[in-house]
Formats: C-alpha cells, structure tokens, sequence
C-alpha cells in the first residue's frame, strides 16, 4: 500500500501511520473471521430456508449498528422475486418503538411486537455485539417460550445469549470491540444472503442480485 505524498515527494507520517492502522485493524478482522464456525453458519441458512419453505416469517432484532445490520438484512433476504422469504426487521416502527419505551420500558421494545406478530415456528435472529442487551433478551425469552426457532449473532464472549438460542454464530472478538464485531455480522448477512440465493436459484426462479 503506497502511502501519499508529501509536498517533498515523500510519503508523510500521518499517511504511513494511518497505513498501519489500516492493515492492523484488517488483519484483526480476517482473523476474528477465519474463527467463525462454519458449521453454525450453516446451520442458520438452513433454518431461513426451511422458514421459507414452510412461509414461517423471520424476524430480526438489534441496537444501534446491530439494528442498522437488521434492517441492511432485511432488505438483502426480501428481494427474491421468486418464492420469497417472509422477513421483518422490529428496528423499523419508530411510533411502536418509541411508544413502548415511553410507557412501559425500553426493555420491551422487541419483546412487545413478538408478543403480536410472531407465531410457533417463526425464526427470531437476534444480533448483538454482547448479547446481554436487556431488550433481546427479554425478546429471546419470550421467543424461546413460544415456540419460535431462536437464532443469536453474537460478539466478545457472547452473553446472555449465547446460551437462550437454538443456533448460534459467534464472533470472537474482545469486550468493547464493536467495530470487528459489526464487520463480521454486516459480512453474515452478505455471506449467507448470496449462499440463499444461490440455493433458490437452483429451482429456476428469478431474482435480482443483493
């Protein structure tokens, strides 16, 4: 990588150091990756095409970039033209949202609208860098209770919920980690996305590329 230029013709200091930060900080991301199971990979894009099979609705949940991750993988997973994916991310009712944690607690957000949208056998996909976000767990709780197929994105030493879901894809990164932690799961969404429309090309359906 060529650092730029100084008005010398030599590469500054603060190019060459933000070089090095750049390779460091993509090293680090290709190692937490390579330390995915791909297995539990697996496993969960079998879990979205069985749901599609069976037009069982999934839902996505999380905060802050983890609720951004949500919505980009709704948006992803919907798109096929032929027989779709029933998705739904629970970030995106700002009046519910706002609603539900001006009157009862910002605990309940998700956990709420799951009590009125989801049925047994829905998938629910929690997305949380710590996994200890009261707000999914209360979520996965009620999930895990109702008969919905529970499914964790998790980070740092995932948390609660690492231990309330049926599949589980862990991120191992450090506590407080947030940046590699979202990389990972934004990189979920692109790996598992492409591999499920891969799969429902294969039944000669058509669909726009995500």
């Amino acid at each position: 990588m060529s650092a730029t230029p100084d008005t010398n013709g030599q590469p500054s200091a603060a190019s060459s150091e933000g070089a090095r930060f750049a390779d460091r900080y993509l090293r680090y991301v290709s190692e937490v990756l390579s330390n995915i199971d791909r297995e539990a990979i697996a496993t969960f894009a079998d879990a979205l095409l069985a749901a599609r099979e069976r037009q069982a609705t999934i839902f996505f949940i999380g905060n802050g970039g983890s609720a951004a991750t949500a919505s980009h993988w709704v948006n992803d997973l919907t798109r096929w033209r032929g027989r779709p994916f029933r998705a739904l991310s629970l970030t995106e009712n700002v009046a519910m949202l706002t609603a539900v944690a001006n009157d009862y607690g910002y605990d309940h957000v998700f956990r709420w609208q799951l009590e009125n949208l989801m049925t047994p056998g829905d998938v629910v996909v929690a997305i949380s860098a710590s996994g200890n976000s009261p707000n999914i767990v209360e979520a996965m709780k009620y999930a895990r209770a109702h008969e919905g197929i529970t499914v964790g994105l998790t980070g740092f030493d995932g948390g609660a919920l690492r231990d309330l879901v049926e599949i589980n894809i862990h991120v191992p990164t450090s506590v407080g980690e947030y940046g590699p932690t979202e990389d990972a799961h934004l990189i979920l969404d692109h790996l598992v996305t492409a591999y499920l429309w891969e799969a429902c090309a294969a039944e000669g359906a058509g669909g726009d590329h995500p």
